[in-house]
């Protein structure tokens, strides 16, 4: 064993070196997020269906639930997310502009759509935050209410809501 050192005495570390300080360039990537960022985030409900939008500045892609628009089938399902875009001139030249991420859940397939679609048009109203664009999206208005009817709960004396037990007489 070494006389230098016992079994009680606990070695200190080596000081460390100072780094050297080197100037940061600014990278394309810092000038992009120094850029005016803004986020908006919606929510749009049917049935029992709700989704939420979280719109930002980008190049145009559509998430729904981490997916890309273009999976979603069928068509027709599509064609109703995307409406907002179709109806507003304004939202249309916004298109390219824009991400979209979507989170939906709950409800059918149809109702997530249609959920879906309420979410990007609050989203992109908020987003402009302007009257034009709401008295575009004014004529439709589905697009951008929420529809309050929501499945009625069931009774006793009956399978469903209304519908009642059969009777036998015999």
């Amino acid at each position: 064993m070494d006389e230098t050192t016992t079994n009680n005495e606990v070695k200190k570390p080596a000081a460390r070196k100072p780094r050297k300080q080197t100037a940061k360039v600014p990278s394309q990537k810092s000038k992009k997020a120094n850029a005016k960022s803004i986020t908006v985030i919606a929510t749009g409900r049917r049935k029992s269906a709700v989704a939420r939008a979280s719109l930002s500045n980008g190049d145009g892609t559509i998430l729904i639930n981490n997916k890309s628009l273009d999976l979603i089938e069928p068509k027709e399902l599509r064609s109703i997310i995307m409406e907002p875009f179709s109806v507003s001139p304004t939202a249309a030249n916004l298109k390219d502009k824009i991400n979209i991420k979507i989170n939906v859940f709950g409800g059918g397939m149809s109702s997530q759509a249609q959920a879906s679609r309420n979410s990007i048009s609050k989203a992109i109203i908020a987003f402009v935050n302007n009257d034009s664009i709401r008295n575009e999206f004014n004529d439709y208005r589905y697009m951008i209410a929420d529809d309050p009817r929501r499945v009625e709960s069931k009774k006793f004396k009956g399978p469903k809501a209304r519908a009642r037990f059969q009777t036998s007489y015999r």
